[in-house]
C-alpha cells in the first residue's frame, strides 16, 4: 500500500475510486464505504483512502486526541482490507479554511483523478465544514466522478459511530465494542520487557506499551487473543501500570499466551481485547497474585472465543 502523509502537494497517476473520513476505528460503517471502492477495483480504478492527519476534531481543540485506532494501526488494516493508495492528508488552519467547491476540484478530481467517491451521509469537508456528500453529488459530473452516499447503519436502534465505539470501549464493554468495530478491540505494538514478576511465578508474559495517542480500556484482566508472526493464540491479558519498570505511569498490556514459551523481544505483536473479566486489584503478597494468575488462566480457556 502507497502512503502519502505529510505533504499537499501530490499528484496520482492512477485513476482512483476514493473514500472519504476520519476512519477511527475503522467500523462496521467505514467497512461498508471501503466495500464500495474495492468493488470499483475490478473496473481498473486503485482504492484509495483520504483521511485528514489530525482529525479536524483534535485541530480545534474538540478532542483529547485518543485514538480507537492509532496511525500505525490504521496502515495495518488498511493494507490488509485491500486498500491501494493511504492519503493522510495534513490539517491545518490553512488547509481547514479551503473552500469546499476548491477542495472537490483541486485535490479529489485533479490531484487524486477521483471517479468514484463513497463518502458517508455525515460527511464534512472544507471551510467551516460547510462541503458534504449532497454538494459532490452535484459537482460530479462537472468533475467527472461518480458519488455513492452511505447511511448510516443502526446496531440496537442507534447508530453505529466512532464516538460510540469509544464509549464502550470507556466503559470496557469489549464485545459491543466488537460488534461495531467488525474485530476484537486492537492494541499493536512490539514487545517490552516486564518486570519478570509473571515469569517468576511460572507464568511467562508478553508485554506490550500502546502508543501514548492509544483509547485504552479500563484497568483490568481481559480474556483475548495475541497475533504472532502470523499465528493467532488465546490470551489473558492484564491492562493497567504494572508491565513497565521504566515508567510506572505509563499504561500498559501484560499477556500470558497459551502453549507458548518463546522469548520475543522487540518482535510484533497484536493483542485482541474480546471480553473484560475483572478489574485491576492490589494482593497481599506474591502467594496470593500467583493463585488469581491460575484462576484467571483457567477462566480463560472456559471463554468461548
Amino acid at each position: 500500500m502507497e502512503i502519502i502523509a505529510n505533504t499537499t502537494d501530490f499528484y496520482l497517476d492512477r485513476e482512483t475510486a476514493a473514500a472519504i473520513g476520519k476512519f477511527d476505528g475503522i467500523h462496521i460503517g467505514h467497512r461498508r464505504l471501503l466495500e464500495e471502492i474495492r468493488e470499483k477495483k475490478r473496473e481498473g480504478l486503485c482504492a484509495c483512502v483520504f483521511t485528514f492527519d489530525p482529525a479536524p476534531a483534535v485541530l480545534f481543540g474538540l478532542s483529547d486526541g485518543k485514538e480507537l485506532t492509532t496511525k500505525e494501526e490504521k496502515h495495518l488494516l488498511f493494507e490488509r482490507m485491500g486498500v491501494d493508495i493511504l492519503i493522510e492528508f495534513p490539517m491545518n488552519r490553512e488547509t481547514a479554511a479551503t473552500a469546499p467547491e476548491a477542495f472537490a476540484a483541486e485535490i479529489l478530481a485533479e490531484r487524486m483523478q477521483a471517479r468514484f467517491l463513497a463518502a458517508g451521509s455525515d460527511l464534512s469537508f472544507g471551510a467551516k465544514g460547510a462541503g458534504n456528500a449532497e454538494l459532490l453529488r452535484k459537482l460530479g459530473p462537472e468533475l467527472g466522478f461518480q458519488v455513492k452516499t452511505i447511511d448510516k447503519i443502526c446496531l440496537k436502534g442507534r447508530e453505529v459511530s466512532s464516538t460510540f465505539a469509544r464509549c464502550c470501549v470507556e466503559k470496557g464493554d469489549m464485545e459491543q465494542a466488537e460488534e461495531l468495530l467488525g474485530m476484537p478491540y486492537p492494541v499493536f505494538g512490539t514487545v517490552v520487557k516486564g518486570n519478570q514478576l509473571g515469569r517468576n511465578l511460572g507464568f511467562p508474559t508478553v508485554n506490550l506499551l500502546p502508543q501514548e495517542s492509544k483509547l485504552m480500556p479500563p484497568k483490568g484482566v481481559y480474556f483475548s487473543q495475541v497475533r504472532h508472526r502470523g499465528k493467532l493464540y488465546r490470551a489473558v491479558s492484564n491492562v493497567g501500570y504494572k508491565p513497565t519498570v521504566t515508567d510506572e505511569h505509563i499504561m500498559g498490556i501484560e499477556s500470558y499466551l497459551y502453549d507458548f514459551k518463546e522469548d520475543i523481544y522487540g518482535e510484533p505483536i497484536e493483542v485482541y481485547l474480546r471480553k473484560f473479566s475483572r478489574p485491576e486489584r492490589r494482593f497481599e503478597n506474591v502467594e496470593a497474585l500467583r493463585k488469581q494468575l491460575e484462576k484467571d488462566i483457567e477462566a480463560g480457556l472456559r471463554y468461548t472465543m
